[in-house]
């Protein structure tokens, strides 16, 4: 089978390995966004998915916009059997959708149609599910929109980060494009339209979102911060200055829970430990803290380190 191969983050590397690989797949060439300016120095540099194929002794094509002639023209010229597509980051065209006779194969990092778009796997987290999985589908031109090939499910770890969960579902994925693409070659596949009424929206993150809404439980903010690793993060304020704070819901509660004074954000020391009040009468243990501009230290290294006074808050 000939295909061309469609990505741009790491997410997308496993499959792409494992159709290098495969002896019964051609990987004819690469698409993938072309190079940006990337980390704080804002160097240019390629994409993982350009550097794999470029290694593997593969095209890469790079267009600014997919919706253009010469990626017309480079698709048709190439024929493939299928185009492989995984969070390549732009839509799609129709014109481009019916050159390959099996179609464009899509893997989603969500149990579509739920949290279709652009952050599945940290929407997931950060909504509290204890469940999600991969979907193969035949793309059409909407978002995530088009029928169903195949599933694969997984439970969410209590605190699996969303760096963790990406990477044990990339590696699943890898075996389950191959499979899509093996299956729907022998007609042993029927597309299955997703049920649109019950779809949901995983929107790009913003860097508002790592702001730390401390009247949320202690379950919440604690999904929060296992969802928006490593960006946005999750910060908050205090004494003015911006934090970047990690934590996780308490077992037992502090002393002061229960009291008029125990309001969210109020910053309680006991015995070592560094308690944040949530909403919903919970508690967060306070894991990191790092102070714009320092390292990241330990809550209690915090703690004594601004020499933490009682009734103090995170704003």
């Amino acid at each position: 089978m000939r295909i061309v191969f469609c990505g741009t983050p790491e997410f997308a590397l496993p499959s792409l390995q494992q159709l290098i690989a495969a002896p019964d797949i051609a990987v004819e060439a690469v698409i993938s966004q072309p190079d940006r300016p990337r980390g704080r120095g804002q160097a240019v540099q390629s994409s993982p998915v350009k550097e794999a194929a470029l290694a593997a002794g593969l095209h890469v094509f790079q267009p600014e916009k997919i919706n253009s002639d010469s990626a017309v023209e480079f698709l048709r010229r190439l024929a493939p059997d299928a185009v492989v597509i995984i969070a390549y980051g732009q839509i799609v065209p129709r014109r481009l959708i019916e050159i390959p006779r099996l179609g464009w194969i899509n893997l989603h990092g969500s149990l579509l149609p739920k949290y279709r778009g652009a952050a599945p796997i940290q929407w997931a987290i950060l909504r509290g599910e204890s469940c999600t999985g991969l979907t193969t589908m035949r793309i059409d031109t909407g978002l995530d929109t088009g029928p169903v090939l195949l599933r694969w499910e997984t439970e969410i770890g209590p605190d699996e980060t969303a760096p963790q969960l990406s990477e044990r579902m990339a590696a699943a994925g890898a075996p389950l494009v191959l499979e899509t693409l093996r299956r729907l070659d022998r007609g042993e596949i029927s597309p299955v339209p997703q049920e649109h009424s019950r779809a949901t929206l995983a929107r790009l993150l913003k860097k508002a979102d790592a702001k730390i809404p401390w009247s949320q439980s202690a379950a919440q903010i604690h999904n929060r911060m296992r969802a928006l690793q490593p960006w946005p993060g999750t910060v908050t304020h205090f004494r003015g200055r911006q934090c970047s704070v990690l934590g996780r819901p308490a077992n037992r509660l502090p002393g002061l829970a229960g009291t008029a004074s125990a309001r969210p954000g109020l910053l309680v020391l006991e015995a070592g430990v560094v308690y944040v009040c949530c909403g919903d009468s919970s508690w967060l243990v306070l894991g990191s803290v790092q102070v714009e501009g320092k390292k990241r230290v330990s809550a209690r290294e915090f703690a004594n380190g601004v020499r933490l006074t009682p009734g103090e808050f995170f704003e």
